[in-house]
């Protein structure tokens, strides 16, 4: 395994030689030049600013097709004052009559289901981070962060205004971006830039550069250059103060505990070092208003991942959690004061040094919970990112986790003393945006249990079981996606800060796919794709394989139907419960085979009602059966009414001592946006293998950019619907009930 790592690492970074091409889209350049006149924000382009504005039209269509000019006509314009950047933007229709299509005035919606415009901005043109803001055509707005050359994170909040107004045959919206919202360093003249418009009646979506159709309008390595006429202005001091109040009442019906009262208070604060370098304060912060996890039906041996949505996180977090892979993350945010553990205070530094250098510095402290015995606990992560070539990066990142306080309980720890991570990465990103690849190689470090109070012995690390070394390489193109990966987790390595669900193994996966590109006929795309993984324990014996086939065909109306068929085997390393439910456990080192099917379909996102099912068919664990059927259903009631509802069926037929069981999973949601300011959001998840029923209610008033008002109502129920063996009295029984009201306010200094 060693040696396919380093092959593949070898082969990461002396394979390609166009990493030192010139960006693609250089010749598309849109100059910007100070306003000649005051920008009033009112869906009209007639103040003398915009007319003396470079127009950026003549977009390139992306889908259906990409080797055309689009049909759809975008004006835009850029102009820019002392303290905000403004774009405007004139979305004319096309030939297909009716309304526009948006799903509600609820901000960062779906992309793919919304008339909309974006547009996407790279300040240090480094096509691996940035900005992107959009509207859809009723108004509700959109903002995130940009990383890994195109990924965005929606749950990054912050202040802009926009304006959105209809006409007979268009829809024009006009935005201003304070230069204190984003980060750019000081000097820098060319931006890299790129607008995208979807027109849903039409079924296009377009670009003002060219972008093949394989990669989204996000990639920053595909964007044009916004060519400053001067320096962009500095946004002078720049110090936000974000004050919250919080009081609500809670009470626990399950344990008999009666309503207790609660009030809080608390201070965020962002200061801006440089342009580009951000510091973060919180003291006493509240996350109660983020959105519950949406639940699912477990049937993993491991655990579950939730993605983190609190804000103070978000702003250079890929940084921070985007080290590594999807199941081996040094660290994740969510290990940070959830589940009931206080965070006391927390600081911050992210940003840029300058335009080949980012730095990011995080240090939290937590309270200690009596009830647990958990002690006090300090979190310090630091990140440093040096780009090279065009587009790749190497990074290093140490995260430390350490208790404070720490006491024995006889001569047994309740909870380690300290855990450490120390990790380095090479990221691949090829400047055609067709290669892309990681290497990486991270050591922990935690004491070994003691035998007495005062006794510590750091495991030596030759054997390398307590490492991670890790790497991929993926091609993609117009038609190709060829990739591997190899992974191999060390027995020991521990990350306690971190997300990594599965240690002790070695894998390898390798992944192939074509795509079909018809024309002139209602399919748009299809073609068949090959994925096959092995797992190998440490004595290098297999554990795991799954190889998955299937056919995916993506219709011009946007529906997507997809059939596919799996294998699988598992050597179990520990005893597993396949059902999750607290059952009899299968025996380490059973061995489990079968084969499985199943199809999915998500209907074109043009219609009023939308759907979706998936259907799932074959064998399981111990020669037995699985069944699952889900379906997803939406009704909107443009702009101001979003319906959904969505339900998952599992039905397990198993020999005994299990017998069948079968899980209902079902998640009503309903929206009520009245403007794109006030929203009403009720949510419930009914979980039947959990055993739980949870409703939580939420209005939200943004009465100022990014400051809110928010009440939130949270019921947890014991379904009890008459199951065999569930000692519950009554149906629907009280677990607990919350009712919070929090206000919030962004004041710049």
């Amino acid at each position: 395994m060693k040696l396919s790592v380093s092959f593949l690492v070898a082969y990461l970074l002396l394979s390609h030689s166009n990493l030192l091409a010139q960006k693609k889209n250089e010749s598309y350049q849109l100059h910007i030049s100070r306003a000649t006149s005051p920008v009033i924000l009112d869906g009209s382009v007639d103040e003398p600013a915009w007319q003396a504005a470079e127009v950026a039209s003549d977009f390139w269509m992306v889908l259906p097709m990409d080797t055309s000019r689009a049909k759809v006509r975008t004006d835009v314009r850029m102009t820019y004052d002392d303290h905000n950047v403004y774009l405007s933007a004139v979305c004319f229709l096309g030939d297909v009559p009716g309304p526009y299509i948006v799903e509600s005035l609820r901000r960062d919606w779906n992309f793919g289901k919304n008339d909309n415009f974006i547009f996407f901005m790279d300040p240090f043109d480094d096509q691996t981070n940035g900005f992107t803001f959009g509207t859809n055509a009723a108004g509700a707005q959109w903002d995130g962060l940009l990383y890994e050359g195109g990924k965005a994170n929606l749950s990054w909040d912050n202040k802009w205004t926009s304006v959105v107004k209809n006409y007979s045959d268009r829809y024009v919206l006009e935005m201003a971006i304070p230069f204190k919202t984003i980060r750019y360093k000081k000097g820098i003249t060319r931006w890299g830039i790129n607008f995208s418009r979807l027109d849903l009646k039409t079924t296009e979506k377009s670009s003002w550069t060219p972008i093949e159709r394989q990669f989204p309008t996000a990639s920053l390595a595909l964007t044009g250059v916004l060519v400053w006429d001067q320096p962009p202005p500095q946004p002078g001091p720049n110090i936000s103060l974000i004050p919250y109040a919080l009081s609500g009442l809670t009470r626990d019906y399950q344990n008999n505990i009666d309503t207790k009262g609660r009030f809080n208070a608390g201070l965020d604060a962002k200061v801006a070092i440089t342009s580009s370098l951000n510091l973060d304060l919180t003291v006493n912060p509240d996350f109660s208003q983020v959105d519950v996890d949406q639940q699912v039906t477990n049937l993993d041996r491991y655990e579950l991942f939730f993605p983190e949505k609190r804000q103070f996180f978000l702003e250079n977090g890929d940084q921070f959690t985007n080290f590594g892979y999807a199941t081996i993350r040094p660290f994740f945010s969510r290990r940070i004061g959830l589940g009931g553990v206080p965070i006391q205070f927390g600081a911050r530094l992210s940003g840029k040094l300058n335009k080949d250098w980012r730095i990011g510095i995080m240090d939290m402290q937590t309270g200690g919970v009596s009830e647990t015995g958990l002690p006090a606990q300090n979190f310090a992560v630091m990140a440093l990112q040096r780009r090279v070539f065009s587009r790749s990066n190497i990074g290093v990142m140490f995260v430390n986790k350490e208790s404070l306080g720490y006491e024995f309980v006889g001569n047994k720890a309740l909870y380690s003393r300290y855990n450490r991570n120390l990790g380095v990465e090479y990221n691949l990103a090829s400047a055609n945006n067709l290669w892309s690849g990681k290497a990486m190689y991270v050591q922990s470090f935690s004491p070994v249990q003691p035998l007495n109070p005062g006794q510590e012995v750091i495991p030596g690390t030759g054997n390398g079981s307590s490492a991670v070394y890790a790497a991929n390489l993926q091609y993609f193109s117009r038609k190709w996606l060829i990739g591997g990966q190899v992974e191999s987790v060390g027995q020991n390595y521990t990350a306690e800060a971190g997300y990594v669900p599965r240690r002790g193994y070695e894998r390898l996966q390798g992944i192939l796919g074509y795509t079909f590109l018809p024309t002139g006929s209602g399919i748009l795309s299809h073609g068949p794709m090959l994925n096959s993984t092995y797992f190998f324990d440490p004595a290098g014996r297999q554990s795991d394989n799954e190889s998955f086939l299937s056919y995916s065909v993506t219709f011009r109306s946007k529906s997507v139907l997809q059939a596919w068929v799996a294998t699988d085997y598992v050597r179990l390393l520990q005893p597993f419960d396949p059902t999750n439910t607290g059952r009899e456990t299968l025996a380490t080192n059973t061995e489990h085979n079968w084969t499985a099917w199943g199809t999915e379909f998500d209907s074109k996102p043009q219609s009023l009602f939308t759907y979706g099912f998936s259907s799932r068919y074959g064998g399981y664990y111990a020669n037995g059966t699985r069944l699952n059927l889900t379906a997803d259903l939406g009704y909107r009631f443009q702009p101001y009414v979003s319906l959904a509802a969505s339900a998952s069926y599992n039905d397990i037929r198993l020999p005994q001592p299990w017998g069948r069981a079968t899980f209902w999973l079902v998640g009503p949601r309903f929206d009520l946006t009245l403007t794109n300011t006030l929203y009403l959001t009720t949510f419930v998840q009914y979980n039947e293998q959990q055993k739980n029923m949870n409703v939580n209610a939420r209005v939200q008033w943004r009465y100022k950019p990014a400051s809110d008002f928010f009440l939130v109502y949270t019921d947890n129920y014991l379904p009890n619907s008459a199951q065999i063996g569930q000692d519950v009295p009554g149906f629907f029984s009280v677990k607990n009930r919350a009712l919070v009201l929090k206000w919030t306010y962004w004041w710049n200094l």
